[in-house]
């Protein structure tokens, strides 16, 4: 998805809470990159597609201040409620 080649490094479990809810829960795959000029690492996760049976898939590059796992995840939802 952002070019060059990917080597899953871990798997991290991730649940997100915001005001007391979960909006995401799942498992986030972390991947060295190599070939990729803006990073080194990526985080990506699939999502159910909500009122579907269809999953949405998401990489996010490691860029600060987006590099744990759980920060890859916010700015994903961050960027779904602003479209």
């Amino acid at each position: 998805m952002h070019g060059g080649a990917a080597i899953l490094a871990q798997s991290v479990p991730v649940k997100d809470r915001f005001e007391g809810k979960t909006p995401w829960e799942g498992v986030v795959h972390v991947f060295e990159l190599k070939g990729n000029p803006k990073a080194t690492r990526a985080n990506a996760w699939s999502a159910p597609i909500e009122g579907g049976t269809k999953c949405r898939f998401f990489a996010v590059l490691h860029i600060p201040p987006i590099d744990p796992p759980i920060k890859a995840v916010r700015a994903a939802i961050d960027e779904e409620h602003r479209r």
